[in-house]
């Protein structure tokens, strides 16, 4: 094959070419240097422990996480509402006083005290679609699902529905609430149940607009729901996170033994201009606390 040559006006100029070869070798030069000075650099960076900083605080309320401590551990909230099948009302009644107890004892083995808690409501005479509610708290999602499948293998369980079920976890919130009963406990971050005879438990969704508002302006509209709120020290609010596990933002679980308390705060909470931020606040649910064996005898 031959040879390609080029033009004569394509031919390169030797003195011009000992100066092109000169560049490049001074490039090459500069560029080794650069190199070992960064090869220096990651030597040192990896032989070199670094700490990790901690987590910066959050604009939506999380502490920041100081990397000497432990973490703060987030509690997992659940709220199930199951509703009984007629078939199971027409049951000879020493067969359901068996679903009874066997329903119970789960309720009794999972009930671990500083680990998992389950709190048990009726909700016949309240809400036409449920007959009863287990409010649970705990530190693990598996935990929690596998509690509830144990419920549903049980003789009762196969005679219920859950028409609601709410998830939800703790964390800190970024608003200031001055009030020593506070229910969110440490930093906010945790729920401790009081013992409240009733509580009404409902989802919760803010509308777009209201996350586009400025911190400033959301403190401010904040700072007047929670001043109404503190004009009513005989209900307690639980507040729970929802965002990306469920459905709702919040869940919200008002606890009191003043039912008239919690609803004279609502309505004067719907003449609040944070109200027009409100997307959805239902359904609603009112339920009366009782012990498990009580709650399901009132099953029928």
């Amino acid at each position: 094959m031959a040879e390609f040559i080029p033009f004569k006006n394509e031919l390169p100029d030797p003195a011009e070419t000992k100066e092109a070869q000169a560049a490049v070798a001074a490039e090459d030069r500069a560029a080794s240097g650069e190199h070992r000075v960064a090869l220096e650099h990651l030597a040192t960076a990896v032989s070199t422990p670094v700490t990790p900083p901690g987590r910066p605080a959050s604009s939506y309320g999380a502490a920041p996480h100081d990397p000497s401590k432990p973490p703060v551990k987030r509690q997992i909230v659940c709220f199930s509402f199951y509703k009984v099948m007629p078939e199971w009302r027409r049951l000879p009644a020493a067969e359901k006083a068996l679903h009874k107890a066997a329903f119970a004892d789960v309720l009794k083995k999972w009930n671990k005290p500083g680990e998992f808690l389950s709190l048990t409501y009726s909700t016949i005479g309240t809400r036409g679609d449920v007959d009863m509610c287990i409010w649970s708290i705990g530190y693990a999602v598996d935990e929690l699902n596998a509690m509830r499948s144990e419920l549903m293998g049980t003789p009762l369980g196969g005679y219920l529905t859950s028409p609601h079920n709410f998830l939800a976890m703790t964390k800190r919130s970024q608003y200031q609430i001055d009030r020593p009963d506070e229910s969110e406990g440490e930093g906010r971050g945790a729920i401790r149940p009081g013992g409240q005879k009733y509580i009404f438990i409902y989802p919760f969704w803010k509308t777009r607009p209201w996350y586009l508002l400025s911190a400033a302006e959301r403190k401010r509209l904040m700072d007047e729901h929670i001043r109404i709120g503190l004009m009513y020290p005989r209900v307690k609010l639980n507040t729970t996170y929802s965002f990306g596990i469920d459905d709702q933002e919040f869940v919200v679980a008002f606890e009191t033994n003043f039912p008239e308390d919690f609803l004279d705060l609502v309505q004067q909470l719907r003449e609040t201009e944070i109200s027009l931020y409100t997307l959805q606040d239902t359904p609603i649910f009112s339920c009366v606390r009782l012990q498990p064996m009580d709650m399901l005898d009132r099953l029928g």
